[in-house]
C-alpha cells in the first residue's frame, strides 16, 4: 500500500555498507549534500538540504520507493530490473523506474559454464540446471529464447553451485571474471549490462519534493558531466582551429579570444565530456596548437 502523508522533506534509499554505499554517499556529497548520521546509523537527516537518508539493504530500495517511504534510491539496475519483473508477474506496478545512470558500480549478469564446456546457443542449456540469485531475470531469458532449463535459486556463492553438485552452471553478477576463474568456470552469455542508477517513481512529487528532486537530478547530472570533463586550453592558428576543433573529444563549442599582438592567433578553450589522451595533445599540436592545458573540471552547472 502506497504511504500518502505529505513530507516536505526528501528522502532517498541507499544501501547502508558495501561498495554501493560508498559511490552512494560520495555522489551526494559531490552535489553539495551533508548529512549528521542516527545513532542506529539507519537514517541520516539533511543538514545543508531538506533531503534525507535511508540506509538499508539494497533488496530493499525498489519495495521502499514503491510503498512511498523513500522518493528516490541508488540501487543496481539489475536489482531494480529484477523486482519489476517480480513484480510484473504478480500483476503489480513497477517499483519505480531508473531516471538516471551513474555510469559507476558496473557489471553484468552473466550465464557462466565450467571451464571444459562451450557454449554456440541458448539451445545448448535445455534441461540444465542454473544457480542464479536472479530467477526472475534468468526465467525472462530463458523464456525469450525458449529454453526450458531449471531456475535453481541460491542466495549467495552461487559461483561454487556446480562445484558442489546443485548446479550444471549458474547467472551470477560478473565484474573483473576473477571469482569466476578462481572457481573453474567462464562467461557465456550476458543476460544484463548493469551499473549504479537512480530510481524513483515515474511520477513527480506536486508538493516540495518534486522541486527538490529535480533539483537534485540536475546536480547529478553535471556531477556525471565532470568526471571525466576536462577544459582544453591552447593558442592556434585562425586557420588550423578547425582541424584542431575535429580532433577534440566530444568537446562543447570552443571559445575563441583574441590574443594581444598577434591578430593571426587565438586562444582557444574548450570543455570535452570525456577523456584526453596524450595522442589528442600530440595530434592537436601537430595540427599547429601550443601552450597546451588540460585542467580538471570541478562543476558544471549547465
Amino acid at each position: 500500500m502506497t504511504t500518502t502523508k505529505t513530507r516536505d522533506r526528501l528522502r532517498i534509499a541507499i544501501q547502508k555498507s558495501g561498495r554501493m554505499a560508498d559511490v552512494s554517499q560520495d555522489l551526494l556529497a559531490r552535489c553539495g549534500l551533508k548529512f549528521r548520521q542516527s545513532r542506529d546509523k539507519l537514517f541520516c537527516f539533511g543538514e545543508s538540504m531538506p533531503i534525507d537518508l535511508l540506509l538499508v539493504r539494497d533488496d530493499d530500495i525498489p519495495g521502499l520507493i514503491a510503498q512511498g517511504v523513500a522518493d528516490l534510491g541508488i540501487v543496481g539496475r539489475n536489482v531494480l530490473a529484477e523486482q519489476a519483473l517480480v513484480a510484473r508477474a504478480n500483476g503489480e506496478a513497477a517499483p519505480g523506474v531508473e531516471l538516471r545512470p551513474l555510469n559507476t558500480s558496473r557489471c553484468r549478469l552473466s550465464i557462466a559454464l565450467p571451464q571444459e564446456m562451450n557454449y554456440e546457443n541458448p539451445q545448448q542449456l535445455q534441461g540444465l540446471r542454473i544457480a542464479t540469485s536472479y530467477p526472475a531475470l534468468l526465467a525472462d531469458w530463458l523464456a525469450r529464447n525458449g529454453v526450458a532449463a531449471k531456475v535453481v535459486f541460491l542466495a549467495g556463492s552461487v559461483e561454487i553451485a556446480p562445484r558442489l553438485g546443485t548446479a550444471d552452471l549458474i547467472c551470477d553478477l560478473v565484474s573483473s571474471g576473477a571469482t569466476l576463474t578462481a572457481n573453474q568456470l567462464k562467461e557465456a552469455v550476458v543476460l544484463l549490462d548493469s551499473e549504479a542508477v537512480i530510481a524513483g517513481p515515474e511520477e513527480v512529487p506536486l508538493d516540495e519534493r518534486g522541486e527538490l528532486r529535480e533539483l537534485l537530478l540536475r546536480r547529478i547530472d553535471g556531477v556525471i558531466q565532470v568526471r571525466e570533463s576536462k577544459l582544453v586550453m591552447l593558442h592556434a592558428a585562425r586557420s588550423a582551429i578547425e582541424t584542431i576543433r575535429a580532433i577534440l573529444p566530444n568537446a562543447q563549442t570552443p571559445t575563441l579570444l583574441p590574443i594581444e599582438g598577434s591578430p593571426d592567433r587565438v586562444a582557444l578553450q574548450a570543455v570535452c565530456y570525456g577523456a584526453v589522451t596524450w595522442t589528442h595533445l600530440e595530434d592537436m599540436k601537430r595540427a599547429g596548437a601550443s601552450q597546451l592545458l588540460v585542467l580538471p573540471v570541478e562543476k558544471i552547472l549547465a
